[in-house]
């Protein structure tokens, strides 16, 4: 099982640093033609986007009838960290007429998917689609990072102790500038900072089960925001 995961994690690697994807290198490709097609929005409809990574594209691929009949628009893309996040902002986010964006974010930035980096630098790039989505009036809700043990695929990172810092951090800075903060990860940790089996797989990819009590939080916090 770890050799698979490490298989995995290395084809990752190899995607994001090949020749083509370095073109690309915050894959606007991947949603061009979906958000050129996108549909009109109804009257008083709000649209919301998911701004995240494969945690967040996961969701449409386990759960599509969350997403059903919804003005719901998923942007989720696998292994992205903040940094590559925030460079497609504008397109995947702004220029499709959000009214709101969750961001969930910052898991495969402690990973090293795109290189060493800090909390510090995590949050700044939290901190700047923030920013960038309040300039252009759309509402935002920060998303703690979801608890992870360790990353299978590359052991020995600790996220136990960095995804709580990070989370504290972004907590901090959601308060100060009255942005609503969603504690996701309080209510999936199993204790230890982690997730159960019922909740996740691997330990940081969600079950169908852990996609509901996401679903239930922030369907509640839509409600608050959107009124």
């Amino acid at each position: 099982m770890k050799t698979t995961f490490k298989i995995i994690y290395l084809l990752i690697i190899f995607f994001l640093f090949s020749p083509i994807k370095a073109q690309d290198w915050a894959d606007f490709s991947e949603f061009r033609q979906a958000n050129s097609t996108l549909p009109e929005l109804k009257k008083n409809e709000k649209r919301v986007v998911f701004m995240g990574n494969s945690i967040t594209i996961g969701w449409l691929q386990t759960h599509p009838e969350f997403f059903k009949n919804k003005p719901y628009i998923n942007r989720g893309i696998s292994g992205q960290t903040t940094p590559q996040m925030l460079v497609r902002f504008r397109a995947d986010v702004i220029d499709i007429h959000a009214s709101a964006v969750v961001i969930l974010a910052g898991t495969n930035d402690i990973a090293g998917n795109t290189g060493p980096v800090s909390l510090e630098m995590i949050l700044d790039n939290l901190k700047s689609m923030t920013e960038i989505a309040q300039a252009n009036g759309v509402k935002v809700i920060l998303c703690s990072v979801l608890p992870a043990f360790n990353y299978p695929w590359s052991p020995g990172l600790q996220p136990n102790i960095k995804i709580p810092k990070l989370n504290e951090m972004i907590k901090d800075y959601a308060k100060k500038n009255e942005v609503f903060y969603l504690d996701y990860f309080k209510a999936l940790n199993n204790g230890y900072n982690g997730m159960s089996k019922k909740h996740s797989g691997d330990g940081v990819h969600l079950t169908l089960e852990g996609y509901k009590i996401l679903e239930k939080n922030l369907e509640e916090a839509l409600k608050i925001l959107l009124k």
